[in-house]
Formats: structure tokens, sequence, C-alpha cells
């Protein structure tokens, strides 16, 4: 399968608890770390969920 990274791009010092949770899983913890996933449906359904906090790196 493919990968994917993923970069966090805003704070989630004001997100809902599910969402930081979301972050933890993606294993995101600060702002402009990137991670490298698997691109399958259960991450993309995450980074769908927090869209607003990351972005998918080329």
């Amino acid at each position: 399968m493919s990968t994917i990274k993923i970069k966090q791009i805003k704070s989630r010092i004001g997100a809902p608890a599910d969402q930081k949770k979301t972050l933890d899983a993606l294993g995101l913890h600060k702002m402009n770390r990137v991670v490298e996933h698997e691109c399958t449906p259960s991450i993309l359904g995450m980074v769908d969920k927090v869209k607003h906090l990351v972005t998918i790196v080329k």
C-alpha cells in the first residue's frame, strides 16, 4: 500500500477531547510534526475528522 505524510498545522489547544485523542492516535503531539502512515480507510477517516488541524504533505 501507499503511504501518506500528515503534518499538524494548527494547535490542539481549544479542540474537543475526541479530536485531541485522534491527533494522539495519529502520533501528532506537537505542531509542525510530520508522521507517515499507510493509506488505509481508518487513517483517512481520522485525517478527515481533524482536517482543520492537519494537512497531507506530498
